[in-house]
């Protein structure tokens, strides 16, 4: 019982990893990155689509994304949905494909890239913490309800102290490796 509790925990903040690394792709580093623009939502005959799933996506080189629709009809929705992301990107259409130029950063820019990306990392450990805290209480209410042991609750504490410090590791880890990439000139 106090093992499903612990295994559910830590596919949480496996989860919880997961979030933050999408997010992170979603920040811009000095160089091009499909990822950056992938999954903004293009109204496409009405209905919300990720772009990756109406255009193919390439780096040619590295201060450019070209997109390239698979329906050339959705090439002005497309460039709209760019233009009014919360990128700051000025896309160029030029009938058959959607260019984006990405200027190169400047070092403020930079470092307020680095502030955003170590308050993303804080607010992943929180939500760590907080699925330690409901597990937490989960194994209490097993011992108080007799279907574990005392010996059972030291133990998951243990486990619990353990995968919240791994998974910790892991969050400044994949921060501090976003950080470097966006710091690199």
């Amino acid at each position: 019982m106090i093992k499903d509790v612990i295994k559910e925990a830590e596919n949480r903040m496996s989860q919880s990893l997961d979030r933050l690394r999408g997010e992170l792709r979603k920040i811009r580093t000095g160089r091009a990155q499909s990822g950056l623009v992938e999954d903004i939502k293009v109204s496409y005959y009405g209905t919300e689509v990720a772009l990756k799933e109406l255009a193919l996506i390439s780096i040619p080189e590295a201060n450019l994304i070209q997109i390239k629709p698979f329906d050339r009809n959705s090439i002005g929705d497309i460039e709209l949905a760019i233009r009014n992301s919360d990128l700051g990107l000025n896309p160029i259409n030029d009938g058959n494909f959607v260019r984006i130029a990405l200027p190169p950063m400047t070092e403020e820019r930079r470092s307020e890239l680095a502030k955003q990306i170590k308050k993303m990392g804080e607010e992943a450990k929180v939500a760590v913490r907080t699925i330690r805290g409901e597990a937490w209480s989960k194994v209490q209410g097993l011992e108080k309800s007799g279907q574990a042991t005392e010996d059972d609750r030291y133990q998951a504490e243990e486990d619990l102290n353990k995968l919240i410090e791994k998974t910790n590791h892991s969050v400044d880890q994949i921060a501090s490796e976003k950080e470097q990439d966006i710091m690199k000139i």
